[in-house]
């Protein structure tokens, strides 16, 4: 299959947050900058989709729809074939986006004021949706070892015993892009079973795990594990989707799969977007072969960033992600506070995500997204360089 990831696509005045919106959310003019923070990337849909997506709007009615047997059936088969996992039909349920589900769970399943813990540096939107919730955030920061991230199982020993009933897991993690292996996940779930907790895992990022690494779905743990277990999936981040609005929720355990359809329908979330429907079955059924063309540009642009940061910013540190789009970049060697260096890198015309919006154990990072063609890429290098060379 021939694709070519090097079209510059001209994405502003389309309503995109990532491009449009820098002023709105961030207070930045965004005439001239580099956004390199919302983690969608700038490659146009699977050409499969979007011939799909132009068949069916010229169809022209969009009444009420409903997910078919093929919708569910191209989901079963894409794990099956591509990760090795069997899901049973039973399992899944959808959800318009991982976060208003994931938020209905800790509603579900917590009380005011309860306990959930999440790994930090840590996406800071599943803070956001248990604060909100009014329930505690309780942080199980993640061992950096030079780089390599590992779980301190130790502590989140200690964090259950202070009474927390839900932990919200990222596998694989963002902002740090580890790939957690079986016998990391294992033991997690051994812990949580232990102690009577909910494991919520967001694998969001699984079918983007970058060649040589290989991303572990918790839907793999032995069966005696399932039942405290909900994995939230989709294709959005995989094929360009997000905006598209539908998720994944596999859930074996069945009365709690019964209460989470339950409280969908009290919201009214019984409605299904039919163009969503459509783009992620046929992504799943035939753009195999075209994410593993993607897999394989988005290394290459993980390689040139890292040779550049070797050559020309060696105070700088990268640990490849093994798994998504997203560099987690070490900036303490500059010695930078947090705002300073955002201060100079936005000045430079590039805009990140700031480590510190993940928890303090992000302080001195950046997070840059590399989901773009090269010639943007290599333009934000000169950025990088232009704003933070000694």
């Amino acid at each position: 299959m021939t694709v070519s990831f090097d079209q510059v696509h001209d994405r502003r005045s389309t309503g995109s947050l990532k491009w449009d919106f820098m002023t709105e959310k961030l207070g930045l003019d965004s005439e001239e900058r580099l956004p390199m923070w919302v983690s969608d990337y700038d490659f146009q849909a699977p050409p499969a989709v979007l011939e799909a997506l132009n068949h069916r709007i010229e169809h022209g009615i969009f009444g009420y729809a409903e997910r078919s047997n093929e919708y569910y059936q191209a989901i079963i088969n894409w794990y099956q074939q591509q990760h090795g996992i069997n899901i049973d039909h039973s399992w899944i349920t959808t959800v318009h986006g991982v976060l208003p589900g994931l938020s209905m769970l800790i509603q579900m399943l917590t009380q005011t004021s309860d306990k959930v813990v999440m790994q930090t540096p840590g996406y800071g939107s599943f803070r956001k949706i248990t604060e909100l919730n009014d329930r505690e955030i309780i942080a199980n920061p993640l061992v950096n070892d030079n780089g390599d991230y590992r779980m301190d199982l130790s502590h989140l020993e200690q964090c259950f015993e202070q009474g927390c009933k839900v932990m919200i897991f990222c596998n694989p993690h963002n902002p740090v892009g580890k790939a957690w292996s079986q016998q990391e996940i294992l033991a997690l779930a051994e812990l949580c079973e232990r102690y009577q907790v909910w494991l919520l895992s967001d694998e969001i990022w699984g079918d983007l795990a970058m060649p040589g690494h290989q991303y572990h779905s918790a839907l793999a743990l032995p069966e005696a594990l399932q039942q405290r277990l909900v994995v939230a999936t989709a294709a959005s981040k995989t094929f360009g989707l997000s905006s598209l609005r539908i998720s994944n929720f596999m859930i074996p355990n069945s009365e709690l799969k019964t209460a989470f359809i339950r409280r969908l329908d009290a919201h009214g979330m019984d409605v299904y977007n039919s163009l969503a429907m459509c783009a992620a079955t046929t992504a799943y059924q035939s753009s195999g072969d075209w994410l593993n063309a993607l897999k394989l540009y988005l290394q290459g642009n993980i390689d040139t960033l890292s040779t550049f940061i070797e050559k020309e910013l060696p105070q700088l540190h990268l640990q490849p992600p093994q798994a998504g789009y997203l560099a987690w970049v070490d900036c303490h060697e500059l010695g930078l506070e947090d705002a300073v260096l955002e201060q100079k890198l936005v000045e430079a015309g590039i805009v990140p995500s700031m480590g510190i919006a993940f928890g303090t154990e992000g302080a001195g990072y950046i997070r840059l997204n590399l989901g773009c063609p090269r010639e943007t890429l290599l333009e934000a290098c000169k950025r990088l360089k232009a704003a933070l060379a000694v």
